[in-house]
């Protein structure tokens, strides 16, 4: 159980480093209309994709994709939640369930 916990931090502030889209090119992250959906296959793979989704929704980024969505739905997502101040804290707390509900269904 331990183990499974170093694996699957709670929250890793330092998550641009574990990135899977650190080894792609650039221009493959900011790619334009069709193009989006293939890099949003990087993300998918991505162990640290709320983080990055997170960091996106909270500086408001206009361009390209973060957290396995494009800016046009990262636009559409704060239109609907107005009422998240940090996106970070949200997913933080998510996880910490998320942990808190495995730890509990293993014991």
């Amino acid at each position: 159980m331990a183990e499974e916990e170093t694996q699957t931090p709670v929250w890793d502030d330092n998550w641009a480093a574990r990135a899977q889209c650190a080894a792609a090119a650039p221009d493959e992250l900011f790619a334009k209309g069709a193009a989006q959906q293939s890099a949003k296959t990087i993300c998918q793979r991505c162990p640290v994709v709320a983080e990055c989704l997170a960091d996106a929704l909270d500086n408001r980024t206009e361009y390209g994709v973060w957290g396995g969505m494009t800016e046009r739905e990262r636009r559409a997502l704060l239109r609907r939640r107005p009422d998240v101040k940090s996106w970070a804290t949200l997913f933080k707390m998510a996880r910490a369930d998320e942990v808190a509900a495995g730890i509990r269904r293993a014991s």
